[in-house]
């Protein structure tokens, strides 16, 4: 790992920390710390030139190095960690008091105290605090009292002693205010709050909280760079969390006065912000105006990272013991983190660029009544918020709004690993499971049964929510009567507004209802998932929806039908390059591993990715049920990079690529799916297409199919949901977005494709409602009922 990221992800992790707390000086200690290492080039650089009397001190920067230890210790968060954290700093406050830096010696007595603070060693804490904050008075840091001040404060709050807490907190406030200490201000306000909160004050609590929040709406406002501003907001996301909380208090203490209506709002506020301006962006193509320079830069960034990508990957599948080898890693490690940081750089760089920038209005998270608005009689929204003591979840139809109290962040974590480790594999579901499963269901969705009833969900998720399959949860209502759908129906029209491509058949927009003989009946089996009785659509936030409804009101639908990607050639040593045919004569242990195949980048062989035999059926399949003249494909050595990113593509309602895919959850614009690695002559060529990438497409679709593995996947940031291909797709313009959640399995997907399109196509069903026939139909089947097969695919964005 590079200094420079160990440094952002200090920084990531210890700002929510700063609700209550303050560690003095740790922007400064990070910012310290980066400038050590970039001093340290060229500090080696001087030393070759230069007498030895220019060496740096070696024991400032041993202090320096001390204290960024101790900074990654206690990121760590266990008690063994902390302990070890606190001695490192230790060890640094020595080296401190050496040099005489009054400075740093309040800042690391501050940091052990917090320590002490930490486990639970209250007057201990105060000694150190005590020994910090004089040392920040003799040197003039303001900034420093402020931090310990409020430190101060919050451990006398642990006490008990209130009166002593709220001295301290109002030293603290003034002192932020005049250095101009934005963070510090909202830090204090916060603790301000809570401590009213403790003494029944609510309303005065109520506007501590809103003045925190103000401030972090104007810090928000002041990054540019898309990845700051979302890192930033993540560490503030437990002011949101606590206001929300307080609001629901007032809520069940005041019903009726519009406290819930509010807590909705905030919660709508907190999540998926950068998200909205990324499709406000997106509406007002503000990259189409960007300079060319800059664009002939980033495509030139774009494959360097991709290059050096291809190359880490073949020395990591070397042996990683090898002195050479892992010396090699480690370098292309670090280079391409320095090209992803110049990538993310000149993005600011590219938006900045276009003069409709600077006048581009982002808009305001939508209230309940805007919310509503986007709603029709037949959808209900499920918004949920998780907290660490307490959840949320609110149920909004067009004229009701409802609210229920859920259990909070550890139990619904635990019950979201049991459920998804146990649906997300191919054996044979054991009676645990299912237990589990009907848990989760009735803390989940038991509180709304009686709302949910006959309705389209709208799921916006939060934390570990946003990575499960509801549509295989058990139905809560297990004795409600089945409204059930029907094969090979007869279908009765909402309306008739369908739109047309070449009068060939036409993707449905709107949605439908269906009559006649059941798929799925109770009497099958005691499981009933939830998708037998509703379509399901996923959602970021709520407020996305109405962006992405601004510009598909204007957008005019696409002149042709489906452009399709599939089976492309992964390897040098594939038949197609060689023309030496395979061996069809495999043993049946192989036969049955290539028909389980996962469409899953980790499935790597020494001379690249398995082929994936049934996404060329699957992609011939789908092409015979659209059966239009203005198709387009892609096989073989075709399915590459160049086809991917061809402008013509937005010529098509529909772009569906049948392949490997991958998420990386800790650096997401690695994340992609693969397309031929070589050409005709078995020469590689670049043969991703990354979340970068797909930023930069213009896809206008009303439906992107993603069948690969773990595509609806991505880094989960606290308030920005998962960054992944989804929210690639959506800025490049896709109305509708199918993904997965694991490692799909390769046959099952394309038998789920194939019914999906059926629905789909011949039977003018929506993409959600589609989804949801196809889904009961492979449930039904004996080879394919275990939800494995069919519940990890979801739609997200319009359901209409």
């Amino acid at each position: 790992m590079t200094r420079c990221k160990r440094n952002r992800e200090i920084f990531a992790y210890f700002l929510p920390n700063f609700i209550r707390y303050g560690f003095i000086g740790l922007l400064s200690v990070v910012l310290l710390s980066e400038s050590v290492g970039a001093r340290g080039t060229l500090a080696q650089l001087q030393i070759a030139q230069q007498p030895a009397t220019t060496q740096p001190n070696a024991t400032r920067a041993e202090a320096e190095e001390l204290m960024q230890e101790g900074m990654q210790l206690y990121r760590q968060g266990t008690a063994e960690s902390l302990v070890a954290a606190r001695n490192k700093w230790e060890q640094a406050l020595v080296l401190w008091q050496k040099l005489d830096d009054k400075k740093k010696q309040a800042t690391t007595l501050n940091n052990i105290g917090r320590v002490y603070s930490d486990l639970g060693d209250k007057q201990q804490a105060l000694k150190f605090y005590n020994q910090s904050l004089p040392l920040s008075i003799e040197v003039g840091n303001k900034s420093g009292q402020a931090t310990t001040l409020n430190n101060i404060g919050f451990v006398y709050d642990d006490l008990g002693d209130k009166q002593q807490a709220l001295k301290f907190y109002n030293q603290s406030l003034p002192l932020a205010i005049e250095v101009g200490d934005k963070s510090g201000q909202a830090r204090t306000l916060v603790n301000l709050a809570d401590l009213e909160r403790k003494q029944g004050n609510l309303e005065a609590s109520r506007k501590q909280i809103e003045s925190a929040i103000a401030i972090v709406e104007q810090l928000r406002n002041t990054y540019t760079d898309k990845d700051l501003k979302a890192t930033y907001f993540a560490t503030v996301q437990d002011y949101y969390k606590y206001y929300i909380d307080l609001l629901m208090e007032l809520d069940k203490k005041n019903p009726g006065k519009n406290y819930d209506a509010l807590a909705l709002n905030i919660s709508e506020k907190s999540r998926a912000r950068v998200l909205l301006e990324l499709l406000t962006e997106s509406n007002a193509k503000i990259r189409k105006g960007a300079n060319p320079e800059l664009l002939a830069q980033e495509s030139d960034l774009l494959q360097k990272i991709d290059a050096r990508e291809a190359l880490l990957q073949k020395q990591k599948s070397g042996n990683q013991k090898d002195a050479i080898v892992a010396e090699s890693i480690k370098k292309l490690e670090t280079d391409l983190e320095n090209l992803r940081n110049q990538y993310k750089q000149l993005q600011t760089t590219i938006r900045q660029s276009n003069p409709k920038y600077a006048s581009l209005k982002y808009p305001q998270p939508l209230n309940l009544q805007q919310i509503q608005q986007q709603l029709d009689k037949d959808t209900i929204l499920l918004q949920y918020s998780i907290g660490e003591e307490r959840s949320y979840l609110w149920a909004v139809t067009p004229n009701s709004l409802n609210t229920y109290e859920l259990p909070g962040k550890k139990v619904i974590d635990l019950e979201a690993q049991k459920f998804r480790t146990g649906i997300s594999s191919s054996n044979e579901i054991p009676p645990e499971v299912m237990q589990s499963a009907n848990k989760f269901s009735k803390i989940l969705l038991a509180p709304v049964a009686d709302k949910i009833k006959g309705k389209r969900l709208l799921i916006v998720a939060d934390g570990a929510l946003q990575t499960i399959p509801f549509a295989a949860l058990p139905d809560p209502d297990s004795n409600a009567h089945l409204n059930t759908i029907r094969a090979n129906d007869n279908i009765v029209r909402a309306n008739d507004n369908i739109v047309r491509a070449n009068g060939r058949s036409p993707l449905r927009i709107n949605g439908i209802k269906t009559k006649n003989r059941d798929f799925y009946s109770q009497k099958d089996s005691k499981y009933q998932p939830l998708m037998v009785n509703h379509e399901i659509v996923n959602l970021p936030s709520a407020s996305s929806i109405a962006i992405q409804r601004q510009e598909l009101a204007n957008r005019k639908p696409a002149p042709k039908q489906i452009a399709i990607l599939a089976d492309p050639v992964y390897s040098a040593t594939d038949t197609r390059v060689t023309g030496k045919p395979e061996n069809t004569q495999l043993a049946p242990e192989i036969q049955i591993e290539r028909s389980a195949l996962e469409r899953s980048a980790k499935n790597l062989q020494r001379d690249g990715f398995e082929r994936l035999p049934n996404t060329a059926i699957e992609a011939k399949t789908i092409l015979n049920l659209v059966n239009s003249s203005t198709n387009l494909e892609a096989f073989n050595f075709d399915a590459n990079f160049t086809w991917a990113t061809n402008p013509a593509l937005n010529q098509f309602r529909i772009l569906h690529f049948a392949t490997h895919g991958f998420a990386d959850t800790k650096n997401p614009e690695n994340s992609g799916i693969v397309l031929s690695q070589v050409d005709k002559q078995g020469k590689p060529i670049r043969g991703f297409l990354r979340l970068g990438d797909l930023f930069n497409q213009d896809y206008p679709a009303e439906l992107i199919v993603l069948s690969a593995c773990q595509t609806g996947l991505g880094e989960e940031v606290n308030g920005e949901g998962l960054v992944g291909l989804t929210r690639g797709l959506m800025y490049a313009g896709a109305a509708r977005v199918a993904v997965s959640l694991w490692n799909v399995n390769d046959e099952g997907t394309s038998v789920l494709m194939r019914e999906f399109y059926t629905e789909m196509i011949r039977n003018n069903k929506t993409p959600a409602a589609a989804m949801r026939a196809a889904q009961i139909k492979l449930s039904q089947n004996p080879k394919w009922q275990n939800p494995y097969y069919w519940a990890a695919f979801t739609v997200s964005g319009e359901w209409r």
